[in-house]
């Protein structure tokens, strides 16, 4: 602790060779490590400062809970990629790593009310209080859990009901990279135009189930950049699909998302075990995949003709 407190007291600048203190954390312009306020979908918010997290839900969630190390091999049409399947949990009321005395709810985006005449929550709820399965058979929300999730279906929409595991893989950065997310992997499943991998942190994204004999996602109109509504108790939020995951789990999204809709996105083992629904508009692409407005643009569009008032 001595040594810690005496180095800390040394001027960056009386060390020979040291930066200057905001020359030390610059970021690129441009490139695969700009920063997030220089890279083209820069329209996410940037992360919040010091809170009280005495006051934050923790729920320990496991995701996929297979051993570590395992990976799935998805066929994307793009080329394959490796899924990694576990979570590790942790106890409950702790926050592991950068988390620990923040709160990434806090952030713009996850305090940012509806807009005035927006779609609700409860209008969403409500239409899809009733279930026809389109799913041949249930899914689980984790490895050792039942297989109870329907994925359903009407005209113009496919929905789900579960938990919400965050996938923090894609694009490294302050808050999803290898030291912050053991199982982290540095690719998606889709792409953004540019053809960068998505950035979990930033953009609002869905995992789907990789195509099997339960449900294949692309026979109901699934696929890239598909446009969805989620909703987390009064929140509704707009994302896209943007990755893939195990055939026979479901219940996953984004760190951002994760965020947005007040749920702690921490990928150790925040999330949430139950109240999360997900709608996916059939037929529907944002363009580019990766902007946050296009999908929230075509997702409001999307959910008022759902509900019955487009």
């Amino acid at each position: 602790m001595l040594v810690a407190v005496g180095a800390a007291l040394i001027a960056p600048a009386a060390l020979h060779g040291a930066a200057p203190p905001e020359a030390a954390h610059e970021r690129p312009a441009s490139g695969p490590d700009a920063g997030p306020r220089d890279a083209p979908d820069a329209d996410a918010a940037d992360l919040p400062g010091q809170v009280d997290l005495s006051r934050t839900e923790a729920v320990p969630v496991t995701r996929h809970g297979r051993a570590p190390g395992n990976t799935l091999t998805v066929s994307s049409g793009l080329g394959p990629r490796h899924t990694p399947l576990t979570r590790p949990g942790r106890k409950p009321g702790t926050v592991p790593g950068p988390w620990r005395g923040r709160d990434p709810r806090n952030a713009p985006d996850a305090r940012r009310g509806q807009a005035a005449g927006a779609v609700r929550a409860a209008d969403l709820l409500a239409a899809v209080r009733d279930c026809a399965p389109v799913s041949r058979a249930p899914f689980r929300s984790d490895v050792g859990k039942p297989a109870d999730i329907d994925v359903c279906g009407r005209r113009n929409a496919v929905y789900w009901k579960a938990d919400l595991d965050v996938d923090c893989d894609g694009r490294p950065g302050r808050w999803c990279n290898a030291q912050t997310d053991p199982l982290f992997h540095d690719t998606t499943a889709y792409q953004q135009s540019d053809g960068r991998q998505l950035s979990a942190e930033r953009l609002p994204y869905v995992v789907v189930p990789a195509p099997s004999h339960r449900w294949n996602h692309r026979e109901h109109g699934v696929r890239r950049g598909t446009v969805a509504a989620v909703v987390h108790r009064d929140r509704v939020r707009y994302a896209v699909v943007g990755d893939v995951g195990p055939e026979d789990i479901i219940g996953e999204a984004s760190y951002a998302l994760a965020r947005d809709l007040g749920v702690h996105p921490d990928p150790r083992g925040g999330g949430t075990a139950s109240g999360v629904t997900y709608i996916l508009f059939k037929g529907s692409a944002a363009a580019p995949v990766e902007s946050r407005r296009a999908a929230a643009a075509q997702g409001e569009r999307l959910a008022r003709a759902f509900v019955g008032r487009g």
